[in-house]
């Protein structure tokens, strides 16, 4: 287990603990709290990458729990922000969707001995994804910018489907030769 993969590991754990202080402390103190948890977390998926690519730690587990990690995060927030009706629960399936297809699309690449890894779009996606939801938890707190919350998370709701859609055509071959 490398540095890399243990910066992953922990914004994995930080999952349940935004989740908490989200849900259960519904309060503006509780908001900034998750929001906090969820922009250092958002982080971490920066600097994970850069220790893993400056000192040569790129393994199979980083490139498997990378986008895994950004996966939890980003549909925990979001399943949150449904709960909590702040977003529209279409939002949350259509993105929850990509990202099952798209992880099914590695498994399946992966059982053939080809590693997936995310592209320049599904990099912008998650970026906006991250983007939006903190916005989202601002406006949790000063409901006179939700509107840009919401906006953003449209943004992003179709960055999610254009990229979700590119990687599998711009790997459906690659995919589809090794079955």
């Amino acid at each position: 287990m490398n540095l890399a993969n243990i910066v992953t590991i922990i914004r994995i754990c930080a999952v349940p603990i935004f989740m908490i202080t989200l849900l259960q402390i519904s309060t503006p103190t509780g908001v900034i709290i998750s929001l906090i948890i969820f922009i250092i977390a958002s982080i971490t998926d920066k600097l994970d990458g850069y220790i893993a690519r400056k000192y040569n730690m790129i393994t199979a587990l980083g490139k498997f729990l990378d986008p895994l990690a950004d996966k939890l995060l980003t549909i925990s927030a979001l399943v949150c922000f449904s709960y909590l009706q702040f977003i529209n629960p279409y939002i949350t399936v259509l993105i929850i969707s990509r990202e099952l297809i798209i992880t099914t699309f590695r498994v399946v690449a992966m059982g053939s001995g080809i590693t997936l890894s995310a592209d320049r779009w599904g990099k912008v996606k998650t970026a906006l994804q991250m983007i939006a939801c903190s916005m989202v938890m601002l406006s949790m707190i000063w409901s006179s910018i939700s509107i840009f919350g919401l906006i953003l998370m449209y943004v992003a709701t179709i960055a999610t489907v254009f990229s979700g859609i590119h990687y599998v055509v711009k790997n459906w071959a690659c995919v589809k030769s090794n079955q």
